[in-house]
């Protein structure tokens, strides 16, 4: 357990102490928030995929076959739709409005102390 608290720090980006780092951190910190939405989608677009594949295997199938196989309940399904497609492109959505805020801090002509002021109430 230590070991993935460990990790998991080490992950974390260092919050700058001077002013003069505020720039080099958000540039940082939006080019991770954008990878981690890029990995959101290419779990959802897997995902999407191995479902299709199911579709379709199952569509070949004979109607006896069909018949001893059965399908997944409809309520499986929407299950995994909120598991593996609505919760984590409600992720994406707020990491994109994490980076909205940031590229506006970034490109505010606020001076690099208030900057550093308002990275506070980001989430790291």
């Amino acid at each position: 357990m230590a070991d993935a608290m460990t990790i998991m720090y080490e992950d974390r980006l260092k919050t700058p102490d001077k002013p003069a780092d505020v720039v080099p951190f958000l540039e940082a910190y939006i080019a991770k928030k954008e990878e981690e939405i890029a990995e959101i989608e290419q779990m959802v677009s897997r995902y999407e995929q191995r479902r299709l594949k199911e579709e379709r295997a199952y569509q070949a199938m004979s109607s006896l076959r069909k018949l001893l196989s059965g399908r997944k309940p409809a309520h499986h399904l929407a299950v995994e739709y909120i598991h593996y497609i609505k919760q984590p492109m409600e992720r994406a959505r707020l990491l994109r409005n994490e980076i909205e805020r940031a590229r506006a801090l970034r490109d505010s002509v606020v001076p690099e102390a208030a900057k550093l002021s308002e990275l506070e109430s980001f989430r790291y």
